[in-house]
């Protein structure tokens, strides 16, 4: 793991890194030491590890409850180089679409296909983060919504530290099968009128999920459209699990 910067504002320090090919971000508290609750975050399609949600939300975990957040970019976003398969699946997935085929069944194949990589990249990234002395191998949370979920539940279901997952905006055609390996606590956020995963599939996604514990908050509105409240619940259901 190799620190490329390291900026500090408002007591929260941001930390940018690469392992390998990986390119991230470490936000703690300013002056940190000694083992913390981590929270690895995934960001959505199209965005990266500095998308302007990823940063509010790291920087709310860090500033209020001093937990530790990494963000990485997974392939083929952000500062990773473009991959020629991907970039193919998406031509020829605009084509199935304009020509009438449905929308999720495509997304899901595609994230399913990404899962693959990132899972393992994300299990090396918590192995180097919590070797930090101001991180250290605390409990883990989860957070991913739309992207971030079709990629977080097979990551959650493969990865025993992980305690609690924020997870949604995603549905089951490709996910239902690790859903049900999932035993953690879950918070599952769902967009009524989602244009992009219908309704019934983010449903069948919650249901499909093992966990003992699990709530699903429905809210009106698209995909985009997930109420600024939700964060604050989401910061008291990480501090209830993470401590």
């Amino acid at each position: 793991m190799r620190f490329d910067s390291r900026t500090s504002s408002d007591g929260v320090s941001e930390q940018l890194f690469t392992l390998g090919e990986i390119p991230g971000v470490l936000w703690t508290p300013d002056g940190a030491a000694g083992t913390r609750p981590l929270i690895l975050m995934g960001h959505g399609g199209g965005q990266h590890k500095k998308a302007p949600d990823i940063v509010d939300r790291a920087r709310r975990f860090v500033a209020e409850r001093g937990f530790a957040v990494v963000a990485v970019d997974v392939p083929a976003h952000g500062d990773r180089p473009k991959v020629e398969e991907y970039d193919r699946i998406a031509t020829e997935n605009q084509a199935r679409v304009a020509a009438g085929e449905e929308l999720a069944p495509l997304i899901a194949e595609f994230q399913a296909l990404v899962a693959r990589q990132t899972v393992p990249e994300w299990q090396a990234v918590l192995d180097a983060v919590q070797d930090l002395g101001h991180v250290g191998a605390g409990p883990v949370g989860y957070w991913g919504v739309s992207l971030g979920c079709g990629l977080g539940v097979p990551f959650v279901a493969a990865e025993p530290r992980v305690r609690a997952a924020l997870l949604g905006l995603g549905g089951a055609l490709a996910t239902a099968e690790a859903a049900a390996r999932i035993t953690v606590p879950v918070e599952f956020l769902l967009q009524w009128d989602d244009e992009r995963v219908p309704r019934s599939q983010g449903l069948a996604l919650f249901d499909a999920l093992g966990s003992a514990e699990k709530t699903l908050h429905a809210n009106n509105g698209k995909h985009g459209d997930v109420p600024a409240f939700e964060l604050d619940s989401t910061l008291r259901f990480f501090a209830r699990h993470l401590g």
